[in-house]
């Protein structure tokens, strides 16, 4: 009978549970360490593993959203989060995954369009896949606990997969294509913002410039106004000798009035000559300052002679 008490005791090791059942019923589940039960055939321990990461790999082709036929390869990590559920509740854990993964892709690709699943939506894929498989086995109380999937293929048939690899090319062409227009566009709007900027300002200044000359010029106007207004003919006068100095400053020309022999003409020979060797002496062209002396001694004897003649009728 002792030996018989003494065949109770067990030891549960490190990272499992142990699950006591009674005539088949479950009854209790114990932690990892020495532990007694009543002896067989009354009491039974199945020690279950809940640390240990298992796998289980799902292949199959599925229809999209789309109509299109799509072929998956999965990888579904899972461990027992419960030891009690998963001693009673599962017969067979991998077969148990395998047919709960085919529901939740069939479910998650059935409403994703083929280019989504291959391409960009891999990751969607997946998360959602493990969402809804742990709310399926959690309804079933299971005690399964699904770690991770891993979507390790997804891909068009053999037949078609040519094309869907040109297609594929073509949305990586157009996306570079959008990648350098956008670069371009980076570098170029800055620029032209800058050059709008500068002529914004060179516009500016330029506005300000003839505004305070065009100030300058009605303030002077104003004031020519005021003097015309007080005396109109000298100050007509004196603007039309202002514009012929202006004019005739550059000449070197004498113009004299033959008609008018009653005034005494008085010419600044000594500037005139002056003016006319320094210019030889300076411009190196001997021969048109020859040519201009020549006319100032023309323009000295005519004016000699006028005198002359007048000179003459005056003693008559």
């Amino acid at each position: 009978a002792v030996v018989w008490l003494l065949s109770g005791i067990y030891i549960v090791d490190e990272g499992k549970r142990g699950v006591e059942t009674r005539f088949g019923a479950k009854t209790d589940m114990t932690m990892p360490g020495p532990h007694w039960r009543l002896p067989w055939p009354i009491d039974e321990v199945e020690q279950v593993n809940v640390e240990g990461i298992r796998k289980v790999n799902h292949n199959s082709q599925m229809l999209t959203e789309d109509e299109n036929i799509v072929a998956l390869s999965l990888e579904v990590q899972y461990n027992v989060k419960n030891a009690q559920d998963y001693a009673f509740e599962v017969r067979d854990p991998d077969i148990t995954l395998k047919q709960v993964a085919e529901t939740a892709v069939r479910e998650v690709v059935g409403r994703s369009t083929m280019d989504f699943v291959i391409t960009d939506g891999r990751a969607v894929v997946s998360s959602e896949t493990k969402r809804i498989m742990q709310d399926i086995l959690d309804s079933y109380q299971t005690g399964l606990n699904v770690l991770q999937v891993n979507l390790n293929e997804a891909q068009p048939p053999e037949e078609v997969q040519d094309a869907f690899a040109d297609a594929i090319k073509a949305r990586e062409d157009e996306q570079r294509i959008i990648n350098e227009a956008n670069a371009y566009r980076n570098d170029v709007v800055p620029k032209a913002r800058g050059d709008a900027q500068g002529m914004l300002e060179d516009a500016e200044a330029y506005r300000t410039r003839v505004t305070k000359s065009s100030e300058g010029e009605t303030q002077r106007f104003s004031k020519l106004l005021a003097e015309y207004q007080l005396a109109p003919e000298v100050t007509r006068e004196r603007l039309y000798l202002d514009a012929m100095e202006e004019v005739m400053a550059n000449n070197s020309k004498v113009v004299m009035d033959t008609q008018n022999s009653g005034n005494l003409m008085y010419l600044p020979l000594d500037k005139l000559m002056s003016g006319s060797g320094g210019s030889s002496m300076n411009s190196g062209l001997p021969t048109s300052n020859l040519g201009a002396t020549s006319n100032t001694r023309n323009v000295l004897e005519e004016f000699n002679r006028n005198t002359s003649r007048s000179r003459v009728r005056e003693t008559r």
